[in-house]
């Protein structure tokens, strides 16, 4: 039987890769490891679990929230997160000028700015 805490590794392995949970590990601390836990268990171990709306809206809705936020590194992260389920560059570029109308232009700015070094960095612009 599975944990909650081993469904969210499984899914946070899924969404980001095996490279990412193994960094991530490396970084643990008995400092940390509350928070560490908390992000597993709660974040992809209960609600990215669910079936309720698919890993894609997921990512959309998180994308939306981060930029409005204004939380670059985690951004970056679920912009790789979107690509893996399924999100388009066109997609991802609809999404932030859907921010900017909704979440100002400066913050729909720095998540362009953040999502287009990720997309570069993968390959996905020219």
């Amino acid at each position: 039987m599975s944990t909650t805490r081993e469904t969210g590794r499984q899914i946070l392995g899924e969404l980001m890769g095996p490279d990412y949970v193994e960094k991530k590990d490396k970084k643990r601390n008995s400092f940390n490891d509350v928070i560490q836990d908390y992000s597993e268990e709660v974040c992809f171990g209960r609600t990215w679990s669910r079936d309720g709306i698919s890993r894609k809206q997921r990512s959309i809705l998180n994308i939306a929230m981060l930029t409005a936020l204004n939380r670059p590194a985690q951004l970056a992260h679920h912009i790789e997160g979107a690509l893996t389920n399924g999100c388009t560059v066109d997609e991802l570029k609809e999404i932030l000028l859907q921010t900017a109308v909704y979440c100002g232009l400066p913050a729909a700015g720095e998540a362009f700015r953040v999502a287009e070094e990720v997309l570069r960095a993968g390959g996905h612009l020219d």
